[in-house]
């Protein structure tokens, strides 16, 4: 039977075989539907935006890409000569990557990810968003420490979307029974193919350097962008 929940992969897999027109539809619970347009996913370092290529080049040692989807930072990475292994949970993009000549891939669970260590987790377009919620991102920090080596750092990327609730005069209107105003629900479709309900984290970067530090990182803010996204690293301690 036909495998119906990978959109990204199966749209990454079509790209690839010729529809250059591909996109992928995303519905959340905030906005109206979106489309993300698949070749956007094949950019190249001279088409990528800066918070990226200042992401590229602060990677060091042993770089672990989590979310590659298609590869490109990966790509990036391995023609500097860098010893990157790109990481996605659909089994299309796996195989996208490995078409384009990735070396070392893995179709994996990052949270069930163990037993290998790396200098440089890279969590790009909004990549942190994998840790669903708050709690979510106490688990990601608390499993990130078993992935890293020591000095190891997470350099990630995300957004804060408090500007999505602002009132025409400037005030900002948030429901205060409903969580954390970054926890968005939402769904990817591509032909046949959903996601179904997922959560995705957007995290304010104040809030995050509160849950860094409680758990033993330092953090440093290395990109601010003009709608609030960010470039952030946390590190580990030197042993």
């Amino acid at each position: 039977m036909e495998m119906t929940n990978d959109p990204v992969g199966a749209a990454i897999l079509d790209f690839m075989a010729g529809n250059r027109k591909a996109k992928i539809v995303v519905e959340s619970n905030l906005t109206e539907d979106d489309e993300i347009k698949v070749s956007y996913l094949f950019r190249t370092p001279e088409e990528m935006p800066e918070l990226e290529l200042l992401a590229l080049e602060q990677c060091r040692g042993r770089v672990l890409d989590v979310g590659a989807g298609a590869g490109c930072h990966s790509l990036a990475l391995q023609e500097r000569g860098v010893d990157v292994t790109a990481l996605d949970l659909s089994g299309g993009a796996v195989q996208a990557m490995l078409e384009q000549g990735i070396k070392q891939v893995l179709q994996q669970d990052l949270f069930k990810l163990a037993g290998q260590r790396y200098d440089t987790l890279l969590l790009l377009m909004n990549g942190i968003g994998i840790a669903g919620d708050l709690e979510g991102l106490e688990r990601f920090l608390e499993h990130a420490k078993t992935l890293l080596n020591p000095g190891g750092q997470i350099l990630l990327e995300s957004s804060d979307i408090l500007y999505m609730f602002e009132e025409e005069d400037g005030s900002v209107l948030l429901d205060l029974n409903a969580g954390y105003y970054g926890e968005v629900i939402y769904n990817m479709r591509y032909k046949a193919h959903q996601t179904g309900e997922f959560k995705w984290l957007f995290i304010d970067p104040a809030i995050l350097e509160d849950y860094a530090t409680t758990r033993g990182y330092t953090f440093e803010l290395l990109y601010e962008g003009e709608y609030g996204n960010y470039l952030a690293r946390l590190s580990l301690p030197k042993a």
